[in-house]
């Protein structure tokens, strides 16, 4: 072990170790608990942001704690690497998106290694290897045999500038989830997975997830949307014609109360019985409205007209009105509701713009003995057969279906007829052959399509059509790998069944908050399919889920005479102190615009390989835990960088300088006599003591890793200007430094590595387990200071025996008895004495 610590040198060494002794590699081992700690796989862009580093460290720490804990961890790695983004840099950098991927792919694992992460790399995945997607395509025909995979003509939305549908969760303020362009609504036969069928099991299990944050859970429920009540039947005067009406829950008391009810503009009433020009004109243009909107910020204005038609109830007995209605909820499987303006005063503005009659005091005729409870009103509609318990939701069928060349081929064949015909499970993976993606970069979906039809003509054993063109949204990749993981090179089968019942549920996942919704979603339902095709035995996928927050850094820019911004790095960017501006390199004057998320759109990105080359590798890996609570936004400082680099430089030198006591700590360990400790050494055995109890603590529950990091400075600082008088004090603080490995450990494996090595230790700290407390006398007769104020003025720190602790009389006696304290009160007459138990002793004079 060298003296001067070299960072990149010592990692470089260890990793080397990690990867020819395959530290890290796991199998399963049924008489061993487990753990299976995962973190959301990254898409192969070509370089890791701050944002991975935060994600994978956090799930590195906890990991190697895990291990350190004598469970079998799982902690595998992989790569997200079919969609649109792909294409889009593939076209930029003229190379096909297979070769794109895989270069990318190379260049991230590289720095993956760099860091440190204790990847099982034999479990690595690749999500556009036909072995790992043929499953999903064998998966999606089971989908289909059983009904729950379907293709329908759809009003979907359609992004112009990607040119493909999107899912509505992937709609956001009416504008693309990844290119921000205003959505438009197509009419489309797409392919949908019907996840509306569980709908309320998705809904109701969020109570299961006591280890998911309950932001995350209030976003699933608010998006899933459920509404319960009843469906009233009506019918149309003077008609036969029965329509449903949908009453929430909290209004059936009121039935009687209906002054009218309000239609959606597409309702098949509109369609059989309108035939006036005007309120044809009026559903026109609430068509033409809502089938695209024209900026992105727009909201649906409310727009309605009287249908002059008329409903009647047998129940209610009365003659209510029509009103069409362009919007009626989110819900859009809700197309009828009822208008009470005596409780809502959204209908009182409806019927006062109509002049409907309503008295604010109207009572239930029918139905009064009743209105006191909602259940028996329920009863008695449905003995009439006039009501049935509905539930709506918020949450609509999946559209799978992608308009991209860089997907899961769907595996299906479209037949001259137009029968679907699902391909044979011989006949899978159905792959798209390599000169799709050769060739002409620069064609689209459509184009590419059409010069190469012939491929997807499908003429076998007499059966003539088109194999889909089509492909999976990405989502479907990634809401199933977790599972895969558990065996990824079994090839029999798309789960290996005792395999994934060891392994599942994951027992940690960490990624951002804005998966929330999309692909938690996703990747909850799957894992339901799953089960229900016996592939899987549980009912939710993941434990406990850390939503980690951004990493924020400074941001500068300067608009141009075309009003265009130039965004600048930090690292280019100057400060005059003199006229307190910033400046780029050609001095030209920067608006500073705050700490915001790091991104290469506003080339504030700081490159993770910069700060490893500068610091290392345990140096970042400190910094980006101790920086902020994992839940929090960390703001980016190279000073803080700088804190923890000098922090590892001091444990280094310390120790170094300390391996020459190791003679002293094999004598004292061998020595079989009781030891007497004394107070001193009673002080620093029971600091490290409470340290470690926090820290576990603190990793089993609050996980807020930078109080961790704290705890191990504060701890290392005490051992530091701890005074060695004796062996006992040498193997005292030996010992100490062996505990502040262990617990550093998770955070920064490689100085700890070659440190306990450094101190006499044969065996690697990868196998080592936590540290255990050991029991001893912590009765510490120890003395404590007290400010001495007279008059609230300070005068003296005294020192005071602990004896006297909640001894008030005692105290007051021992300090007026003082020597030092007594000179101040000489001639002089005390009329109270105040004390604040270990802190304050003040003396109130006559002045």
């Amino acid at each position: 072990m060298k003296k001067e610590y070299f960072p990149k040198e010592i990692e470089s060494y260890v990793q080397k170790k990690w990867h020819l002794k395959k530290t890290f590699k796991v199998t399963e081992n049924y008489n061993k608990p487990k753990f299976y700690c995962l973190s959301m796989l990254p898409y192969p862009s070509g370089k890791l942001h701050m944002g991975h580093v935060r994600n994978y460290t956090i799930g590195d720490v906890i990991a190697r704690y895990q291990r350190m804990q004598g469970k079998n961890v799982l902690h595998p790695i992989g790569w997200d690497s079919f969609g649109l983004p792909a294409e889009i840099a593939a076209h930029k950098n003229n190379i096909s998106p297979y070769l794109w991927t895989k270069n990318n792919i190379i260049e991230m694992k590289k720095q993956l290694k760099l860091l440190g992460f204790s990847f099982d790399w034999d479990r690595e995945i690749t999500t556009c290897d036909p072995n790992y997607y043929r499953w999903e395509q064998w998966f999606f025909l089971k989908l289909y045999k059983s009904g729950l995979a379907y293709k329908k003509n759809a009003l979907v939305n359609w992004c112009s500038i990607d040119k493909t549908i999107l899912a509505n969760e992937q709609v956001i303020n009416n504008c693309c989830w990844r290119c921000n362009n205003i959505v438009q609504k197509k009419w489309v036969k797409q392919w949908f997975l019907k996840i509306t069928h569980y709908a309320e099991e998705l809904l109701h299990d969020l109570k299961k997830l006591d280890g998911w944050p309950k932001k995350v859970k209030s976003m699933q429920k608010h998006w899933i949307g459920e509404k319960k009540g009843i469906n009233l039947l009506f019918k149309i005067i003077n008609t036969s014609y029965q329509f449903n009406v949908f009453i929430e829950k909290k209004y059936i008391n009121h039935i009687n109360d209906i002054i009218f009810i309000k239609i959606l503009y597409n309702h098949p009433i509109c369609k059989k019985f309108i035939k006036n020009i005007n309120i044809k004109n009026f559903i026109t243009k609430c068509l033409l409205n809502n089938f695209t909107k024209k900026n992105k910020f727009s909201s649906i204005p409310i727009m309605d007209i009287n249908s002059k038609l008329f409903a009647y109830n047998i129940f209610i007995k009365k003659k209510i009105p029509i009103i069409i209605v362009n919007y009626l909820t989110n819900i859009t499987t809700i197309n009828a509701i009822i208008g009470i303006p005596t409780y809502n005063n959204k209908d009182l503005i409806f019927a006062k713009k109509y002049n409907l009659f309503f008295s604010k005091f109207t009572k239930s005729l029918n139905v009064s003995e009743n209105t006191k409870n909602s259940d028996k009103l329920i009863h008695n509609l449905i003995l009439n057969k006039i009501a049935c318990y509905k539930t709506h939701y918020h949450l609509q069928d999946w559209s799978i279906s992608r308009q991209r060349l860089w997907g899961t081929p769907i595996p299906i064949i479209i037949q001259n007829n137009r029968k679907i015909l699902p391909l044979k499970e011989k006949d899978l993976p159905l792959v798209f052959p390599n000169f799709f993606f050769d060739g002409n970069i620069n064609e689209n979906y459509n184009e590419k399509i059409k010069k190469n039809l012939k491929w997807f003509l499908y003429n076998k054993n007499g059966i003539k059509g088109q194999i889909e063109t089509d492909t999976f949204d990405t989502f479907f990749e990634s809401s199933w790998y977790y599972a895969r993981y558990t065996c990824n090179n079994e090839k029999n089968s798309m789960i290996n069944k005792k395999k994934a019942k060891y392994w599942l549920p994951v027992d940690q996942y960490i990624g951002g908050i804005e998966h929330a919704i999309m692909h938690l979603m996703y990747f909850r339902f799957f894992h339901k399919l799953m089960r229900d095709m016996g592939l899987l035995y549980i009912d939710e996928p993941v434990k406990n889920l850390l939503c980690q927050g951004m990493v924020l850094s400074d941001s500068y820019y300067y608009i141009d005479n075309k009003k265009k911004y130039h965004w600048v790095n930090s690292k280019d960017v100057i400060f005059d102190k003199k006229k307190n501006i910033f400046l780029n390199k050609e001095g030209k004057k920067l608006v500073y615009n705050g700490m915001i998320k790091m991104s290469k759109s506003k080339n504030n990105g700081i490159n993770p390989q910069d700060m490893i080359e500068k610091y290392g590798t345990d140096t970042l890996r400190m910094f980006i835990m101790f920086a902020a609570p994992p839940t929090m936004d960390l703001e980016w400082k190279e000073s803080g960088i700088k804190g923890m680099y000098r922090f590892l430089n001091r444990l280094w030198q310390f120790i170094y300088k300390y391996k020459k006591i190791y003679k002293n700590y094999l004598k004292i360990k061998n020595n079989q006599k009781i030891i007497q400790y004394n107070q001193q050494q009673l002080i620093i055995k029971n600091d490290i003591n409470k340290t470690v109890i926090s820290i576990t603590n603190n990793f089993e529950k609050n996980q807020s890793f930078n109080t961790i990091i704290s705890s191990i400075i504060i701890l290392f600082k005490k051992i530091m200007k701890y005074k060695i008088n004796s062996d006992i004090d040498h193997t005292i603080i030996f010992n100490g430094l062996l505990i502040i490995l262990k617990i550093l450990y998770p955070f920064a494996p490689h100085i700890c590595f070659v440190l306990w090595k450094h101190m006499g230790n044969n065996n690697d700290i990868d196998h080592q387990l936590w540290p255990v407390i050991k029991n001893i006398d912590t009765k510490i007769k120890q003395n404590f200071n007290i400010i001495i104020q007279i008059n609230g003025k300070k005068k003296y720190v005294l020192l005071i025996p602990k004896k006297y602790h909640n001894q008030n009389n005692n105290i007051k006696k021992y300090i007026l008895s003082h020597n030092e304290i007594s000179k101040f009160l000489v001639n002089i007459k005390i009329i109270k004495t105040i004390y604040i138990p270990y802190k304050i002793f003040n003396i109130v004079t006559k002045k």
